[in-house]
């Protein structure tokens, strides 16, 4: 399975300054995702797993800051990386912003370049730790992340490439919610992303008693699955 690509949600009011953005941190390797404001930011955190945030500070109604300060005042399970840009370079902006919770600060007009650069530095100094065991247990299960395999007990439970590749993707978010575009695109499925739907549906005949009631490869309504582990 291929490492994927950090997905980032791209937050301006400036039409013209959101899609420079998005294209060049497209062509430097990232999933970009773009809003042109805060309430569309909200909409977009609620379908999406991301990696990490570039948030403009000055925007008509709730400002950058307030969605950060909104954003950490949630407590999410999993810390979510904000980069703040401002047209302001004064050191009072740049302290208001860290206060608030923002992890790093870029003040306007930047090169791209280093754009790029703080963005993999925030997101080196905040990859979770190596796992100790890289395996995840539901119910009698394990599944080895390394070799992409199910087993219970001594036996193999035999799963298709594309039924391992989708308990990779949610094993390796477990008890989170991922969308089925990332899972898509993680377990890298071709066509249409309801493909993610039939794999679904393949998988939990061979690990839940009951397909219709699971109890470990759970929908969650508007987004995608979660395997919940034990």
């Amino acid at each position: 399975m291929s490492e994927i690509e950090p997905h980032l949600l791209v937050v301006d009011d400036d039409p013209r300054l959101r899609e420079l953005l998005r294209r060049y941190l497209s062509e430097s390797g990232f999933r970009v995702t773009a809003a042109a404001d805060t309430e569309e930011a909200r909409g977009a955190l609620a379908s999406f797993a991301f990696d990490l945030v570039v948030l403009d500070v000055m925007m008509p109604g709730e400002s950058g800051l307030d969605l950060t300060r909104a954003l950490r005042a949630e407590g999410q399970p999993r810390r979510l990386p904000i980069l703040l840009l401002t047209a302001k370079a004064e050191p009072e902006d740049r302290v208001n912003g860290l206060e608030q919770g923002a992890d790093d600060f870029l003040a306007k007009p930047f090169e791209p370049r280093e754009l790029v650069l703080r963005i993999r530095n925030i997101l080196e100094r905040v990859a979770p730790p190596e796992p100790t065991e890289k395996a995840v247990r539901f119910g009698g299960f394990r599944f080895d992340l390394l070799r992409g395999e199910l087993s219970r007990g001594d036996n193999v439970v035999h799963l298709t490439a594309a039924e391992a590749g989708l308990l990779a993707a949610l094993a390796a978010k477990a008890g989170q919610a991922v969308s089925r575009e990332d899972l898509s695109q993680s377990a890298q499925f071709r066509g249409n992303v309801r493909n993610v739907d039939v794999q679904m549906t393949r998988l939990r005949r061979k690990v839940e008693v009951d397909s219709r009631y699971p109890r470990y490869l759970h929908t969650v309504r508007g987004t995608g699955y979660v395997l919940k582990p034990d």
